[in-house]
Parts: structure tokens; sequence; C-alpha cells
């Protein structure tokens, strides 16, 4: 990574602390080594400094494509450790590019909801962590972040809004019998989600309130 991560890694790290009250919970649970693909929900633009600080290892994030449209911009964001995906189609590209990650053993972070929430709740998500999952074998720790979306509102600077990042336990995907069909894949979207839901309260669960049973 070059000087300009960890610099803005050690930024974020004192502007959260004098901004908010962070608290990490379930840091016990991040392996010290090997390939993880980490999935959150998303609620804020603070969310990927956040975890960049609270997983505590030197993190890789998928972003979107069109943070990397302008070449200075672009090339600060590859800098930080992102690398861009197309939101709302197939991106075999980026696809392989999360694979090669993992594949050298590093972290992955990845906002399956693919924007934003609006209303902080879950929203319905895209199928692509579960395809990356699933190729590389990588094993999967679950994120909730809750409080992140205050930061979106004035004037937030004077209450010092109290933000949670709650890990959850690795885990890996159930096996498939047979062909990969979209309504598997999609089963297995809603298997990952539904882990990052347990770690959220009722109110930001949304589309994934309702656990699936898997066959």
């Amino acid at each position: 990574m070059p000087w300009f991560y960890y610099v803005s890694r050690l930024i974020a790290r004192i502007l959260l602390l004098l901004l908010t009250r962070r608290q990490v919970r379930g840091k016990e649970n991040i392996p010290s080594q090997g390939p993880l693909l980490v999935v959150a929900n998303h609620l804020s633009l603070a969310d990927p400094p956040l975890l960049n600080i609270s997983l505590e290892r030197e993190v890789i994030f998928m972003a979107k494509a069109k943070l990397f449209r302008f070449r200075v911009l672009g090339y600060f964001m590859r800098g930080l450790g992102a690398f861009p995906v197309h939101r709302g189609r197939p991106d075999r590209k980026a696809l392989r590019q999360a694979e090669q990650v993992l594949a050298q053993g590093l972290t992955l972070v990845v906002f399956p909801e693919g924007m934003r929430s609006r209303n902080a709740k879950l929203q319905h998500s895209f199928s692509g962590p579960a395809l990356v999952a699933l190729r590389s074998g990588a094993p999967i720790l679950p994120v909730g972040i809750t409080g992140t979306e205050k930061l979106e509102r004035a004037p937030w600077l004077l209450r010092r809004p109290q933000i949670m990042v709650n890990i959850g336990h690795p885990f890996h995907l159930p096996p498939v019998d047979g062909k990969l069909t979209k309504i598997k894949l999609d089963e297995l979207t809603k298997y990952i989600m539904e882990h990052v839901a347990e770690l959220l309260p009722v109110e930001y669960r949304g589309t994934y309130a309702r656990k699936i049973r898997w066959h």
C-alpha cells in the first residue's frame, strides 16, 4: 500500500475519535491472516474508513465505478485500496479482481447493497459477493454497522453520535448441489445478508428481517 493509505487511515481514526463515539464488538472474530471476504450494510460515506480502522487488517474495497471517472480521484481511490465495480450489471473484470485479492490471502470488503441505504434499513442486495465466495472458497465475515447514517444529517457535529461496528463469526456458504442457477445464487445472497441482519437491531434489518431455510 502507498504511504497515503496509512496516513488516511490515521486521519480517519483521529476524526472518528474526536467526532463520534465509536464502539467495536467482536474483534476476536477477525482471523489474523488468510483470505477474508467482509460483507457489511452501507449507511454512510463514512463506512469504508470506519471499517478500515475497525478491522485492523489492511483492506481492499470494491467501490462503485463512477468514483474512478476522474483521473486524480481514481488514483487516490486505488491508492486507498479500492477497485471499481459497475452496479446493476455483470462485471466480470471486477469479479476476477476480487478473486485475485482473496487468492493472495488479503481482506476484501464489499457492500452487497451496492449503495447507501436512504432509510438505514437493509435493501435488496446484489449477488456478486455470493459468487465471489463460492469461487474463492474464502470465509465470509459479516459486519453490522449502526449510527453512521446520523453523519449524513446536520448538526451531528454537536452530538458526537454513537456508532457501532458489530463483527460476527466467519462462515462459509453451504454447498451447492448441481448447477448454480440464479435462484440458488439469490438464496445464497439472502443467506449472507441474514448473517449481517442478525448483527443489527430489528429496525435496521429491512428486507432481510426474516430468515430463510436452506434446502
